[in-house]
């Protein structure tokens, strides 16, 4: 019984690790200078599935300067929603040559679904404003990282 106890609380302790080992922020992935304009971005490259899953979840802010980018296999109708983040974002849906396809507001905590218009490989989420605040709208063309020409 003894022996019960002692792997029940040790199955407990586990579970509660794992949980809030989750609800912390991922802030090692590799990054890659972006631009826009004559605007810089330190992004994050967020490129396996948990990666892209964790997303920017249970962050308290992010530096003006900074974003994360979404990294997919193919181009495919991306959709974002918020649960878990509690910044307000705006993310740009991009096109396998930097150009941005659309922007959209996304409110914190909520699980309202924002669509690309089309089928793309890359989304950037940044702070909700940063792009609107430059003038960065469809239309725009990033470069840097995976934008960068091939030879």
């Amino acid at each position: 019984m003894k022996t019960l106890k002692t792997s029940l609380a040790l199955t407990l302790l586990v579970w509660s690790f794992l949980a809030a080992a989750q609800e912390k922020p991922q802030m090692d992935l590799p990054r890659a200078k972006l631009g826009v304009g004559m605007f810089q971005i330190d992004a994050q490259i967020a490129r396996t599935p948990e990666q892209r899953a964790t997303g920017l979840m249970h962050r308290q802010e992010m530096p003006a300067f900074e974003g994360m980018l979404f990294v997919f296999e193919q181009p495919s109708g991306l959709c974002f929603w918020m649960k878990n983040t509690l910044i307000p974002l705006t993310v740009a849906f991009i096109a396998d040559d930097g150009t941005v396809v659309n922007l959209a507001d996304m409110q914190p905590q909520t699980t309202e679904s924002h669509c690309a218009a089309r089928p793309v490989r890359y989304a950037l989420e940044m702070n909700q404003g940063w792009f609107a605040k430059r003038g960065i709208k469809h239309g725009a063309k990033l470069s840097g990282g995976p934008f960068s020409p091939r030879n």
